[in-house]
């Protein structure tokens, strides 16, 4: 595996509210399409979070073997760290054959656009796809708004899959951090 280097906001060992089943997230850090009333705001500044190389956050992964059921990427925008995340996607494909899901702000036809786009969906389960747009609120079926769109390149999930998965999740770290995740963390049901 390729030694490339992710700016990584956070990493969740263990989360019921970002995808079924109990997953790994990893919240990548930048983004520059700055959705309006984004809930994760401090993951936009490039500079901020920190680096890891894809071998460590493969090890981190390759750890948490066996207490997961699949791997969640989301952001700032994953996208616009394209060949490191591609690289880390073959090294889960490979070594962990773990479902993954991909949350992005890009719309199905920009992916499709991408040089790499091919490469990614034979990494990817699902594709989560759109900007956020608060007027158009949805927050179900791990969307967050009713533009945003689902592609669904494997047999692994199907919508009823994610309109199963619970809207929220209130997780205390052992250090103490309060960590509010999942694609309806505003209102609690």
């Amino acid at each position: 595996m390729s030694q490339r280097l992710l700016r990584v906001h956070q990493l969740l060992p263990a989360s019921q509210a970002n995808g079924p089943g109990t997953r790994a997230v990893i919240w990548l850090q930048g983004c520059t399409l700055a959705c309006p009333a984004c809930f994760n705001p401090q993951t936009h500044p490039r500079q901020a979070g920190r680096g890891m190389t894809t071998g460590r956050v493969m090890s981190w992964l390759t750890s948490l073997a066996g207490a997961i059921d699949g791997l969640t990427v989301s952001g700032g925008e994953p996208l616009q760290q394209m060949q490191p995340l591609l690289d880390l996607l073959q090294g889960v494909h490979d070594s962990l054959g773990l479902p993954v899901i991909l949350f992005t702000g890009y719309t199905w036809q920009e992916i499709q656009a991408m040089p790499q786009s091919p490469r990614l969906a034979r990494l990817v389960d699902v594709i989560l796809a759109g900007r956020y747009q608060a007027e158009n609120r949805l927050a179900s079926g791990l969307l967050g708004s009713a533009n945003k769109t689902a592609h669904f390149l494997t047999g692994v999930y199907t919508q009823a899959d994610l309109d199963a998965v619970p809207p929220a999740e209130v997780l205390i770290q052992p250090d103490g951090e309060m960590v509010l995740s999942g694609i309806n963390p505003l209102i609690w049901p």
